[in-house]
């Protein structure tokens, strides 16, 4: 690994014409980060075009757009085959987390270079507004089976941001295309003998209203994912 290892974000999107210029904008301030690949997943209103005009305007980003919506999985993946840089790190093009939060976790990184390094909502005290009772219950009792079945210990497995290794990233064999994304590379990093580190990070949740798109089905697919990937069925 260089001794200043680079970092390369991938922003799915679907939808997000509202946030997107702002969160953009957070990323941009991040010296740290040397590439940005947007990845548009089919979005009916404008966000596709206010992607283009950030690409117009800075070299270091990168926007594609799929021809149909096939979910923040397969948007990560793609992007990923674009990167040149030593990291990768998902950024969601909401407004519910804070680049500023990577610097931290790419410290880590250099400290760890062989570990996972993925941001938690639960750990430490920073600051952080959760709107759903339900949603903050359920992420901690999927923290909770997922350490169990993988014999590790972790307090936030659904935080969108996680900083890994490139290479290690494009060799784990990917198969989840939606938001099991998460729980799928946790577990299939572990299996290779690795490590996880968390480092705490702010949060500020978004409502359904302003355009949360996380649901039942997809907690219900999470929790099965959690099972599928495990140790206890893959070691």
């Amino acid at each position: 690994m260089p001794v200043n290892p680079t970092i390369g974000v991938v922003v799915p999107i679907f939808n997000e014409e509202e946030y997107l210029e702002q969160s953009l904008e957070r990323l941009l301030k991040i010296e740290e980060i040397k590439q940005i690949i947007l990845v548009d997943d089919c979005s009916t209103d404008s966000s596709f075009e206010l992607a283009l005009n950030f690409e117009s305007k800075y070299q270091k980003i990168s926007s594609f757009q799929l021809d149909k919506n096939s979910g923040k999985g397969h948007a990560v993946q793609l992007g990923a085959t674009f990167l040149s840089t030593d990291y990768l790190i998902v950024h969601d093009a909401d407004l519910e987390y804070f680049p500023e939060d990577i610097v931290e976790m790419y410290n880590e990184a250099i400290k760890l270079p062989e570990s996972l390094i993925i941001g938690s909502r639960v750990k430490g005290d920073k600051e952080r507004t959760n709107i759903y009772y339900s949603t903050y219950i359920g992420n901690k009792i999927f923290a909770y089976i997922f350490s169990i079945v993988n014999q590790t210990k972790l307090s936030d497995i659904a935080s969108c941001y996680w900083l890994i290794n490139l290479t290690t990233f494009r060799g784990l064999n990917l198969n989840e295309k939606g938001f099991a994304i998460e729980v799928e590379v946790l577990s299939k990093f572990l299996l290779t003998g690795s490590t996880i580190k968390e480092v705490p990070i702010k949060y500020e949740a978004r409502s359904y209203e302003n355009g949360k798109k996380i649901k039942l089905k997809d907690a219900i697919s999470i929790f099965y994912k959690i099972i599928k990937y495990s140790k206890l069925f893959n070691s």
